[in-house]
């Protein structure tokens, strides 16, 4: 007899959220959204049939608050509960307390949950299945880091992997390459850990330094029967959370697939396992040049990177937990399921890339990814959406499905590239430039590619620089506002834009492009088009000493329908993209992307900067303060360690000082760029 899922109540927010609510009701099912305060005007509570506030800006007071969950699903008259992904997703006492509440939980049993909760165990129980793994070493209580370090040395041997027993997506997690390093990273692991998950328990494991990430989905029903649905890579990692995978993987024969497919079966089949999961393992190459694998984890969860396994199979994974979770049996047996061309999924962050990942913030003053060629897009955010720093900085995951890699491949970089993104900085350089990188075209994916091939330190955020690249954007700004001008005009609307009686001076607009400043003068012409001559200086400074770069076009306007315009530039036609109201702009164009600010025609009169002032890199919480005033400080020493999006970033000295104030203290909420500690010279 089937459960009851005839409301379904999603604990979780985001993407996730909208994702999961898209099948329920595709299946008839009625569905409750959950959210924080932060996310009243989020686009998932918007989509549910049914929303109940949790109350609480962070996630221990609002999603994680397994009372709350649970009573908003009796108050809705929900029957059952899927976790998504992250939050509760895989904590076995809430799921525990769903199915005594005499609900249904869409998810696995709370037994294997709590066997996998703790990857240590989780090691422990799979080498007893035959299940191979890396060597391990416990942290207790008691341990003794310092002796421990030397340990290390000589057991399992450096470099190690500092690793949170719980949770997962890259928290609480640090490389240790030598034994002084040790005990700052296990203290920071487990402060990281036990912000993200509740449980700052870590572990160390041996590191590999450059294998592949290749995970197994796998599905069962209550009833026994256990399938594998073929692998996914995740090597394309930075800060060992994932941000492009695909399906299949470039380095998996027939014969290893079948391999590791067993490995994964032998795995759930311990875990006496149904529902979804995947098993993740690290795939390494052997001494005598064979493919070796070792067992990473299992997510006891649906996946972040699942849509990629729905691309090639055809199944609507959602659907199947669904089904399970209702006590049907599986619709197909594991000879009955085949892959069809590759798939690759990119995530979207809103975040740095040059200033080291750290996480952006801002409001989404445009977002769309539909422009083409046709992806598949999940996403948690629209135009409007503010982006903040209590959750994971994801916007979106875009997926692209080709007869082949390459095409996914280079489909998926176009989608990226045309799609119109603004006010907040994103990682879309970074993504756009692995996919179209020769080596990961090429298959040759692990887990340190980014460092590898440089793209970490050549990677910008998509801003284009010199006069050439940045002549069409500012052209398209000034037919842009000149057309807009003219919709507004309160006299003489029907005169064509620009329009003079006399020979007159150019109009100048100069705008901020990063460090740099750019100057325009451009003028009308009897045709009806612009020229608009661009000077770019090699700093913003009133009087830039740098070097100037200079380029002048012809331009005019074609079309425009809201903020995409046709424009001719020298000859060319193109779309581009104008974003903004002022002062600020994003311009988007065949030459690429820029964010600029409008400078003022007047002088600034804001306050002069703190001399050895040492800001806030991001909006977020202090969590450490590490010196005190007149302590002295050597180059690279840690001053505060921060908090955001449950990541944590170290402000350090930048060279040897004193240490003249400390303007924050443990548990303060500081903006980007605010002051936390100013520093005095050695005298």
């Amino acid at each position: 007899m089937s459960s009851g899922c005839s409301r379904l109540l999603v604990a979780n927010r985001g993407e996730i959220a909208r994702r999961i609510f898209a099948t329920a009701q595709m299946m008839g099912i009625s569905t409750v959204a959950v959210y924080a305060d932060g996310d009243a005007q989020a686009p998932f509570v918007a989509e549910a049939d049914q929303a109940v506030a949790l109350g609480g800006t962070s996630a221990t007071e609002s999603y994680l608050d397994q009372a709350k969950v649970l009573e908003a699903a009796r108050c809705t008259g929900a029957d059952a509960i899927h976790p998504g992904y992250g939050f509760l997703s895989e904590n076995a006492q809430f799921a525990q307390a769903v199915l005594d509440a005499g609900l249904t939980w869409v998810g696995p049993p709370p037994a294997a949950i709590a066997a996998m909760g703790d990857k240590l165990a989780a090691k422990k129980l799979m080498t007893a299945a035959g299940v191979p793994t890396l060597p391990s070493l416990e942290i207790g209580d008691g341990t003794d880091l310092v002796a421990l370090a030397a340990e290390v040395g000589t057991s399992i041997g450096y470099p190690v992997l500092v690793k949170a027993t719980a949770g997962g997506g890259g928290k609480g997690m640090r490389i240790v390459a030598r034994a002084a390093d040790l005990v700052e990273a296990v203290a920071g692991a487990q402060r990281e850990a036990a912000a993200a998950f509740g449980n700052g328990i870590v572990f160390l494991e041996k590191y590999l330094p450059a294998p592949r990430h290749v995970e197994i989905q796998i599905l069962g029903d209550q009833h026994g029967n256990l399938v594998h649905c073929f692998e996914r890579e995740c090597s394309i990692q930075r800060r060992h959370q994932k941000i492009i995978e695909e399906a299949p993987s470039p380095a998996v024969s027939a014969a290893l697939r079948s391999a590791m497919g067993q490995a994964a079966l032998q795995a759930a089949q311990a875990l006496r396992y149904h529902s979804l999961g995947t098993v993740e393992f690290l795939l390494d190459t052997g001494p005598d040049g064979s493919p070796h694998f070792y067992f990473l984890e299992v997510n006891t969860r649906l996946q972040v990177e699942h849509p990629v396994t729905e691309e090639v199979t055809g199944l609507d994974l959602v659907r199947q937990q669904i089904r399970v979770a209702q006590g049907h049996f599986l619709e197909f047996t594991q000879a009955e399921l085949t892959m069809d061309g590759h798939a690759i999924e990119a995530r979207l962050y809103a975040e740095d890339v040059a200033a080291g990942f750290l996480p952006a913030t801002g409001t989404l003053s445009a977002f769309d990814l539909a422009v083409g060629p046709r992806v598949r897009v999940d996403s948690g955010v629209e135009a409007g959406s503010v982006v903040g720093v209590s959750f994971d900085p994801m916007l979106a995951k875009v997926i692209a499905h080709g007869p082949t890699r390459q095409e996914a491949a280079l489909r998926l970089a176009l989608a990226l590239e045309r799609a119109t993104i603004a006010g907040v900085v994103t990682n879309r350089e970074l993504l756009v430039s692995t996919l179209r990188h020769p080596a990961f075209l090429a298959g040759d994916t692990t887990t340190d590619f980014l460092d590898r091939v440089g793209l970490t330190s050549t990677t910008s955020n998509g801003t284009v620089r010199t006069a050439a690249e940045l002549a069409p954007l500012l052209a398209a700004l000034v037919l842009y506002r000149q057309a807009r001008n003219r919709d507004h005009a309160p006299v003489l609307g029907f005169l064509r834009s620009g329009y003079r009686n006399s020979v007159m001076p150019p109009e100048q607009l100069k705008v901020k492009v990063g460090e740099q400043l750019a100057t325009m003068a451009y003028r009308s012409q009897r045709n009806g088009t612009f020229t608009v001559e661009v000077d770019v200086s090699g700093d913003a400074s009133p009087e830039p000493d740098g070097p100037i770069d200079m380029v002048s076009v012809a331009a005019s306007l074609e079309q425009r329908s809201g903020p995409a315009i046709e424009a001719t530039v020298d000859g060319v036609r193109g779309r581009y993209v104008v974003v903004g109201n002022g002062p600020r702009w994003h311009l988007q164009g065949p030459s690429g992307r820029a964010d600029v600010i409008e400078q003022s025609r007047f002088p600034s009169t804001g306050p002069d900067p703190v001399a050895g002032g040492q800001a806030a890199p991001m909006p977020g919480s202090v969590r450490v303060v590490a010196v005190t005033v007149g302590q002295q400080v050597a180059a690279g020493q840690t001053l505060v360690v921060m908090e955001a999006m449950k990541m944590e970033h170290t402000v350090v000295a930048p060279n040897a000082a004193v240490v003249a104030e400390v303007r924050c203290a443990v548990g303060d909420q500081v903006d980007n760029g605010q002051i936390l500690v100013v520093l005095e010279p050695l005298s």
